[in-house]
Parts: C-alpha cells; sequence; structure tokens
C-alpha cells in the first residue's frame, strides 16, 4: 500500500518503460536520444525519483508516441503541470485541498471508468451542493457554516462533477449501501433532494446505480468503502483508492485490483438492479 504520490511515479516509470520496449530502444540507447545518463531512464522507470512533464515529453517523443490522450494521462501523472504547460482547475485550490485530496482529483479527471462502494454517504459526483456542504463540514473539523475554506470545499466537490458531462464522460458505476439512503445527512429536506437527485443521475447512460439493500445481510463491503479507478488507454494505470480520516492508500498491485474488482462484481450480484434501486430511492423520497 502507497500513497498517491509514489504509486504515481512507478505507475509512471512501468509505462514509459513499457513504451520503450515498445519502440525497440534499450535504456541506455534511450538516454542517448534525449541526452541523458543511462541511470537517469532507469531511476524514472523504478519510479526511484520523480520526473518532470518536461522530460516525460521528451521520452515521449524519442519513443513515438503521438496518442494524445495517452500523452495527456502521463504528463498528469508527472504531477508537474507548470512543466507541462497547463494548470489544471484544481490549483486554484491549492491552499485548502491536502495533497491526498489532489492526487485524488487528478486520478477522478483522467479516468474512464469509476467503480466505487459507498457505506455512508452519497457519492461526491451525485451530492446536491446542500448535501456536500453538510458531509464536508462534519469530515473537516473546525469550520463555521459562514468559514470560506469551507465555501472552497464544496466548490470543489461540485466542480468534479464536471467529469459526468465530459466528452467522453466518466462511466460511473456505484453500489450505495441501505444505510447511505436512510443516513439523513444536511436535514430532513436535504436527504429528500438528495435522494431525487440519485433518481436524476441513475437515469444517466454514464451512471449506473445500484442499492444493497438491508436484507443482504453481511457481505464482502462491510469492511469498508472504496474505489476502482480504470482508464482506457491502459489497465497497468488501474488504481484501488482507500480514504481513511487523514490520509488515502492507493493499491496498485495486480493481487489487489483483482481482488477489488471481484469484490465490487460479487457486490453488483446482491445489490438490487439498476432499474429496481431507482424506484427503491424513489420509495424512501416519498415516504419521508
Amino acid at each position: 500500500m502507497q500513497h498517491g504520490p509514489a504509486v504515481r511515479r512507478r505507475k509512471l516509470g512501468a509505462e514509459l518503460r513499457a513504451l520503450r520496449t515498445g519502440a525497440g530502444l534499450t535504456s541506455g540507447e534511450a538516454a542517448r536520444l534525449v541526452g541523458w545518463h543511462q541511470s537517469k531512464v532507469s531511476r524514472i522507470e523504478t519510479g526511484a525519483s520523480g520526473v518532470k512533464s518536461a522530460d516525460v515529453r521528451l521520452l515521449l517523443d524519442a519513443y513515438g508516441v503521438r496518442d494524445t490522450q495517452l500523452r495527456e494521462l502521463l504528463l498528469m501523472l508527472a504531477g508537474d503541470d507548470a512543466g507541462a504547460g497547463r494548470h489544471h482547475w484544481w490549483h486554484a485550490y491549492r491552499g485548502v485541498l491536502p495533497p491526498t485530496y489532489r492526487d485524488f482529483i487528478s486520478l477522478e479527471s483522467q479516468a474512464s471508468a469509476m467503480r466505487t462502494l459507498e457505506t455512508s454517504v452519497v457519492p461526491g459526483l451525485l451530492q446536491t451542493p446542500e448535501y456536500a456542504r453538510a458531509v464536508t463540514r462534519a469530515a473537516v473539523g473546525g469550520l463555521e457554516e459562514a468559514d470560506e475554506r469551507l465555501d472552497a470545499l464544496v466548490e470543489v466537490r461540485l466542480a468534479r462533477q464536471t467529469v459526468l458531462r465530459g466528452e467522453p464522460p466518466l462511466e460511473l458505476s456505484a453500489v450505495l449501501d441501505e444505510a447511505v439512503l436512510h443516513r439523513e445527512i444536511g436535514g430532513p429536506d436535504v436527504m429528500v433532494r438528495q435522494l431525487w437527485r440519485l433518481v436524476e443521475a441513475g437515469r444517466l447512460p454514464q451512471v449506473r446505480l445500484q442499492v444493497l439493500p438491508f436484507a443482504a445481510g453481511a457481505h464482502v463491503g462491510i469492511t469498508g468503502p472504496f474505489v476502482i479507478f480504470s482508464f482506457s488507454r491502459t489497465s497497468d494505470l488501474d488504481v484501488v483508492v482507500l480514504d481513511h480520516l487523514t490520509s488515502s492508500l492507493y493499491l496498485e498491485r495486480k493481487e489487489d485490483l483483482r481482488a477489488y474488482t471481484e469484490a465490487f462484481n460479487t457486490l453488483r450480484i446482491h445489490a438490487l438492479s439498476p432499474e429496481d434501486s431507482l424506484d427503491y430511492i424513489a420509495g424512501i423520497a416519498d415516504g419521508a
């Protein structure tokens, strides 16, 4: 288990190594093409050292990589937007966002698909402004209602939702424990509006929403929520994210990815179908 930056370095290095091999180059030959020592290429490929976006671009050019989306993804993993000649929208909030949250947002913005199990709260991508505000205030200690930091954190959470309207949009598959639907966050009115927002979002073609009812009993996800990010250009960049109170852990091993993928598939089998789930959520909203 590692934190975001270490995972990004390892994944970026592994992908650059694969691209070099695919180009028929040794690490020494690649180094000579870009004017470096062979040891620098090796350190980058093993994730032993960080790498600037400008250096990633040099390597991609040397390997003949022209795929725009793949280049953008690898430059994002370098995490050096200034070197890439651009800034992502969340950089305006660097003063209030912890590094692990920035890592999460950058992965979310580049992923093609996201699978998530939620056991306590509605996924951030599907939250209403009022619900997001209540969740944020509860999760981050010391925030008053008029606190500008609270306003900024809520703005970030809502801005993240644009990935569902992108071209192409992020494909979101979410399994919600029934407890999510009954935990009254922000008061009754806020909760009812949030439930109807789930129904509305669940009808989008890029969103698959399923409820895991109490009747399912104990299940494989009972130990806690998780997120699986997938990337269309290369599965080697897929990652599992586990959130904790003060940090996030990123699991990149193939065994971990396989275990969590199997767990998610099992949860979907035991959950209500998407159609029945939306009817179930609407029924709770009507009865509230």
